[in-house]
């Protein structure tokens, strides 16, 4: 008999949500999206006895319903675009099980958030936490102030972060630690490709991630878009490129071939976005990014510290897709980093 995994589940439950109403479908909803972050899958779990009350996001009725089908598994079919390539942490941690090295050797999470915009932690917990989990440095990369709604930061704002960074940087060297926070920042990019922020404030960054926030729905091509963002001198990465969320956008179409060649010539590293919804890119795209010698970097897109776990998924992306650590900025040294983001400047 087959066994169902966790992603097979993430469907059933999305797809029995359609059929329900009221407050039955919101649990279902909300199952299914807890479901891609499970950390076992659900079947081994039954297997050693253990509740599936346990599990994220389950109740009582949901999870008669889970039971239901581990004991007599339906076909699972095929998830539409909006559902479409994602792995669950289930599966991400099989995969590093695989590959040990790559938790070991990696040196930075570059993407994540903190009460400076709409992050749920103080910087000092945010980097705490993040080098208690091995890292040597890590990229705080709040919000600017195009996206309001994220509370993002405006010129003065961000340098008023710099400064914290700054003093929290000395008070961790003084304490004899080697970890550091760059100062860098998750810049709102328009549609035609432009910043939102002073380019005399960006130049004081260390790194400079761009990222779309507006018209994510529209289906037509959106290559001169892309485009258009690569030839801004001030990103350095774009991030969560497709700008795609787990059962609510499928995210932007393009030529990505065009896309990714532009990239690499520019010298411009495309995100894997490591939250789970996300997973921009995915496995597909992240490979052939990779293939056509664009840099790639890995954020968790954190706004918890608990969030920060979610780098496994992007780290297992990277090995499905055939990424070589050498093309990731996550494995390179703080000082070939500032150096490669110094290049593109």
């Amino acid at each position: 008999m087959d066994t169902l995994s966790n992603g097979a589940l993430a469907e059933l439950l999305a797809r029995a949500a359609e059929d329900e109403e009221g407050h039955r479908a919101r649990a279902l909803r909300r199952a299914a999206r807890a479901a891609l972050q499970w950390p076992e899958e659900t079947a081994t779990l039954v297997g050693r006895g253990a509740s599936l009350l346990d599990l994220r996001g389950v109740g009582p009725w949901v999870a008669a319903r889970i039971r239901s089908w581990l004991e007599s598994p339906p076909e699972v079919p095929e998830p539409p675009a909006l559902r479409s390539g994602f792995m669950t942490m289930a599966e991400a941690r099989a995969v590093l099980a695989e590959h040990p090295g790559w938790r070991s050797d990696i040196r930075a999470d570059l993407q994540m958030h903190t009460t400076w915009s709409d992050g749920s932690a103080p910087l000092e917990e945010m980097a705490e936490r993040a080098a208690a989990r091995g890292y040597a440095h890590v990229a705080v990369t709040d919000h600017s102030k195009g996206l309001p709604i994220a509370r993002g930061m405006d010129e003065a704002t961000l340098v008023a972060q710099g400064r914290e960074i700054d003093a929290l940087n000395r008070r961790m060297e003084a304490s004899g630690g080697g970890f550091r926070v760059l100062r860098s920042l998750e810049m709102n990019l328009s549609p035609a490709g432009e910043g939102d922020m002073d380019l005399e404030v960006l130049a004081g960054l260390d790194l400079v991630l761009g990222a779309f926030h507006s018209r994510l729905r529209v289906t037509d091509d959106q290559t001169e878009r892309y485009l258009a963002a690569l030839a801004n001198r001030s990103v350095h990465v774009l991030a969560h490129p497709r700008g795609r969320r787990w059962g609510a956008r499928a995210g932007l179409r393009a030529e990505w071939d065009v896309v990714f060649r532009a990239a690499a010539a520019a010298g411009v590293a495309l995100e894997i976005d490591a939250f789970p919804d996300r997973q921009d890119l995915d496995v597909a795209l992240a490979g052939e990014a990779a293939r056509a010698g664009a840099w790639i970097s890995i954020g968790t897109d954190a706004h918890h510290p608990g969030e920060l776990a979610f780098m496994e998924l992007g780290l297992a992306i990277a090995i499905r897709g055939g990424v070589p650590k050498e093309r990731i900025l996550n494995f390179l040294p703080r000082g070939e980093l500032l150096k490669w983001a110094e290049r593109r400047g």
